[in-house]
C-alpha cells in the first residue's frame, strides 16, 4: 500500500477538479445534412440541451481527416476536419457556441498512432532511407524455419492476429497495436515529438480547452522490442503490455506535453490501458508532476471479462468492484492525484445493461441508482452520451450483419476461422457481442420519437437506431421533471453545491462486507456536515444494517437525493430497506 499523505481536503484546488464532463461520439450525436452521418453542426444545434443538463466540457471523439478503418482514431490529418463531419468554420462556431454558454471544449488527441494514409507514413514506407522511415517503428524480419519472413516478435494486436505487418515494398515490419491501418509513431524520435508538440499548439491556439489522449501510455516502448511471455498458449501472439504500457521514457515524453499544457491552464485525461500499478499512475497525475490531470483506468468496465478475453462471460461479483473503488478513491485522494470518474464512453456496453437492470421495470431506477453511485466519488465525473437517457446495449436481435466496430468484427471473423463448426461457442460470443462491443455505445442518440429517432432526416443513418427510441429519448425526458435526465442534472447540481465535501473531503468505504450495497460516506473535517451515499445494485428488496459508525445517518439524516419519490424505511432504528435498485443520498451535520 502506498503510504497516505496528508488529504488534500480544500487544498489543490482547480476548475477541472469541479467539472463535469459530456462525451460525444460525432457519427453517432445528431446529423444535421441528412447523410446518416453525425457532424458537428448537428453538435452546435444542441448545445442548450447540454448547457441545461449542468455539464461543464464537452469531449469529442475524433474529429480529424481520417479514413474510418477505427472510426476516426486512424488520423490521416492532424490539422483538417474530416469532412462528413463538417468545415474548419463549423469548428470553429462550436467552440464559439461553447464559451459563449460558459463550457469549454475537449479534443481527442491520438498520437500514439497515426493512419497509414497520412502523409508521414506514406513517405516512411516509400523507402528506408526516406527522412521519414524513422518516424515510425520499421524491424526487420525474423526467418521461420520454412525460410519464409516472420514478424520480429510475438506481439498481438488489440484488434487480432500479430501487431507486426510486413511492408514487401522494403521487406521490413511495422508495429501496429491496433489496426494493420494503424501504425506506431516512434516517440524515440525528437521530430515526431516536436511535430506532436506543434499540433497541440496548434488547437490551443485555435481555442481547444484540452485533451482526452487516446492510449498515451503506449507511447515508449521498452527497446529491443523483447518476445511477450506466453500467457495463453493456444495463442500464437501474445500480449506485450508489459513492453510498451508504461515505457522507460513516458514520463519524460508526458511532462514535455504537460508543460504545454500547463501554459495555456488546459484540461487533460490519459487513457491508460493495461495499467494497474497506483505508484505507476500516480508518477503520471500527482499534483506536483506537471504530466496529466487524471487518467481513465480500465479496473470496473473490465470486471465483466472473462478468462478467454473480453468476449468471454464474466459474472462480476460486488465485492470485486468495492475492491476497484476503494483502492482509486484512496490513491488518489491521499496521495496528491486525481480520478476520473466514469461507468460509459465510446468502447464500453452501456452501464444499465452491464451492471443493473434494463427491463422497462427498472430501467430509469438502474440509470438513476448507477448515476448517484458514480457521480458523488472524488474525482472529475464523465457522462457519455445517451447515459443522461439510460439508452441501453443493442437489441437481442441483432446479428453480426448488424455490426460496424472493427474489434468486434475481427474476434467474429477469426472465432469463425479457428472453431467453424462450434455453434455454442459461436452463441456465447455473440451474446457477449450484445454486452460488450464498442457498437452498444455507437447506435445513434435517440432525440424525439419521430423517424430515426430524430437522429437523421435521412433514409437511412450509418448504423441501426435502437427500436427502444419511441419511448426513451432526449425530449420526452427533458419534459418530465421525474427524468433519469432531470436526476443527473440534479446530481450535478447537488456535487457543486456541496463541493467541499463531495469534490475535496474524504471517501469512506461504508459497510463492505454487503454483496448487494454499495455504501459509502463523503466528509470533510470542519465541515457543516457529511453524506452518506447508499445504493442497492439488485433487482430485489435488500435489508440493510446500518453499520455503527453511520448509524446517525439512519436517526437524525436528512434524504436529500434518491431515486424513489420517498426515502426508504428504516426499521428498529438501525436497519434500512432498500427497494430494487434504490439510491438514497443522506446529509447530516
Amino acid at each position: 500500500m502506498l503510504p497516505a499523505l496528508n488529504p488534500p481536503r480544500l487544498g489543490n484546488r482547480a476548475w477541472w477538479k469541479e467539472a463535469s464532463v459530456y462525451q460525444i461520439y460525432p457519427a453517432s450525436f445528431k446529423d444535421s445534412n441528412g447523410d446518416g452521418i453525425g457532424d458537428i453542426p448537428g453538435i452546435t444545434s444542441e448545445l442548450d440541451y447540454l448547457k441545461s443538463l449542468g455539464v461543464d466540457l464537452v469531449w469529442l471523439s475524433p474529429i480529424l481527416q481520417s479514413p474510418q478503418v477505427d472510426m476516426g482514431y486512424d488520423i490521416s490529418d492532424y490539422r483538417n476536419i474530416h469532412a462528413p463531419y463538417g468545415t474548419m468554420d463549423d469548428h470553429d462556431n462550436l467552440i464559439k457556441g461553447l464559451h459563449s454558454r460558459g463550457m469549454k471544449y475537449v479534443m481527442d488527441l491520438v498520437v500514439n498512432h497515426t493512419s497509414d494514409q497520412h502523409e508521414w507514413f506514406k513517405e516512411s514506407r516509400s523507402s528506408k532511407d526516406n527522412k521519414y522511415r524513422d518516424w515510425y517503428i520499421w524491424k526487420d524480419p525474423k526467418i521461420g524455419a520454412d525460410g519464409r519472413p516472420q514478424p520480429p516478435n510475438n506481439w498481438a494486436s488489440y484488434f487480432g492476429g500479430s501487431a507486426w505487418k510486413l511492408d514487401e515494398q522494403t521487406n521490413q515490419y511495422y508495429l501496429h497495436l491496433f489496426a494493420t491501418e494503424q501504425p506506431d509513431l516512434n516517440w524515440e524520435n525528437p521530430d515526431v515529438r516536436d511535430a506532436v508538440h506543434s499540433l497541440i499548439r496548434f488547437w490551443l491556439d485555435k481555442g481547444v480547452d484540452g485533451f482526452r489522449m487516446d492510449v498515451i501510455n503506449f507511447i515508449s516502448k521498452v527497446p529491443g522490442f523483447p518476445d511477450a511471455p506466453i500467457q495463453d498458449p493456444t495463442q500464437e501472439f501474445q500480449s506485450g503490455n508489459e513492453f510498451y504500457a508504461c515505457g522507460p521514457r513516458l514520463h519524460e515524453f508526458l511532462k514535455d506535453i504537460g508543460a504545454i499544457l500547463k501554459e495555456y491552464d488546459a484540461f487533460s485525461v490519459g487513457e491508460m490501458p493495461g495499467v494497474t500499478d497506483p505508484e505507476e499512475i500516480l508518477k503520471s497525475v500527482a499534483f506536483d508532476r506537471g504530466e496529466l490531470n487524471m487518467i481513465f483506468h480500465f479496473e470496473i468496465v473490465d470486471l465483466d471479462h472473462g478468462p478467454g478475453g473480453k468476449f468471454t462471460p464474466r459474472k462480476w461479483r460486488m465485492s470485486d468492484l468495492k475492491s476497484v473503488v476503494e483502492k482509486w478513491q484512496h490513491v488518489m485522494i491521499y496521495n496528491g492525484g486525481w480520478n476520473a470518474l466514469y461507468l460509459e464512453n465510446h468502447d464500453q456496453g452501456r452501464v444499465i445493461s452491464r451492471f443493473a437492470s434494463d427491463n422497462p421495470e427498472w430501467r430509469a431506477l438502474s440509470g438513476k441508482m448507477l448515476a448517484t453511485f458514480l457521480a458523488l466519488q472524488s474525482g472529475t465525473v464523465f457522462v457519455y452520451q445517451g447515459q443522461e437517457l439510460a439508452m441501453k446495449n443493442v437489441p437481442a436481435e441483432w446479428t453480426i450483419d448488424d455490426f460496424r466496430d472493427i474489434e468486434t468484427l475481427n474476434h467474429w471473423h477469426e472465432l469463425l476461422a479457428a472453431y467453424p463448426d462450434d455453434k455454442e461457442r459461436q452463441a456465447v460470443a455473440m451474446q457477449e457481442y450484445r454486452i460488450k462491443s464498442r457498437d452498444n455505445a455507437r447506435t445513434p442518440m435517440q432525440w424525439n420519437k419521430s423517424a430515426h429517432a430524430g437522429f437523421t432526416t435521412g433514409e437511412k443513418p450509418w448504423i441501426n437506431v435502437h427500436g427502444d427510441y419511441e419511448t426513451w429519448n432526449a425530449e420526452a425526458q427533458v419534459n418530465q421533471p421525474d427524468s433519469v435526465y432531470h436526476y443527473w442534472a440534479k446530481l450535478l447540481k447537488l456535487r457543486l453545491k456541496l463541493k467541499d465535501v463531495i469534490v475535496y473531503g474524504d471517501f469512506i468505504p461504508v459497510g463492505t462486507a454487503h454483496n448487494d450495497v454499495f455504501a459509502y460516506m463523503r466528509s470533510t473535517p470542519g465541515s457543516e456536515g457529511a453524506a452518506l451515499v447508499v445504493a442497492n445494485f439488485r433487482a430485489e428488496a435488500v435489508s440493510w444494517k446500518v453499520p455503527t459508525e453511520v448509524e446517525p445517518f439512519a436517526s437524525e439524516g436528512q434524504k436529500i437525493i434518491g431515486n424513489y419519490e420517498t426515502g426508504p424505511t428504516i426499521s428498529g432504528g438501525d436497519t434500512i430497506e432498500l427497494r430494487p435498485f434504490e439510491a438514497v443520498v443522506y446529509w447530516t451535520t
